[in-house]
């Protein structure tokens, strides 16, 4: 794998992220966030998402970066454009839930968002089926995270 395309493809990550970041700052230290919203008892402490989300979005670069490199067909091209989607989506889930605070929109949109991982994931196994492989934590922690949203929209 070319250092380019994964240069590339990790940039295009991370300005998502800092996207996702810069919504989730202004509340995750408000007293919307710690006091009024009541939240599941398996919500993993706060510590716990910044080193995952990092693991996660260099797996998302990777799996891109082998697509991106493979070779040009129908497939290849649905796959990135399935990629971009979810990465959009993924940085629309915090400046929906985060940013305006709207955890009931925030769960149709993650919703949405694991519909579009795993729609990525299964075009992506018909073109590199490591690429897929790399993608299903991700995959796996939207879930759990679908779940934890679910959660916090039950409980409010």
């Amino acid at each position: 794998m070319r250092i380019r395309t994964l240069l590339g493809f990790g940039a295009l990550t991370a300005a998502a992220a800092a996207l996702g970041t810069f919504a989730t700052r202004r509340s995750v230290d408000s007293a919307w966030y710690n006091v009024s919203l009541r939240k599941p008892p398996f919500q993993p402490p706060r510590e716990v998402f910044a080193p995952v989300w990092t693991a996660l979005y260099a797996m998302m670069t990777t799996s891109v970066a082998r697509i991106y490199e493979a070779r040009p067909s129908r497939e290849r091209t649905r796959a990135l454009a399935l990629w971009g989607a979810q990465l959009a989506l993924n940085a629309g889930w915090s400046a929906i839930f985060f940013g305006a605070r709207r955890p009931k929109l925030a769960l149709t949109e993650i919703i949405v968002l694991v519909a579009a991982i795993a729609a990525y994931t299964h075009q992506a196994r018909e073109v590199d089926r490591r690429a897929a492989q790399w993608m299903l934590p991700y995959l796996g922690w939207t879930m759990f995270a679908t779940l934890l949203n679910e959660e916090i929209v039950r409980r409010n």
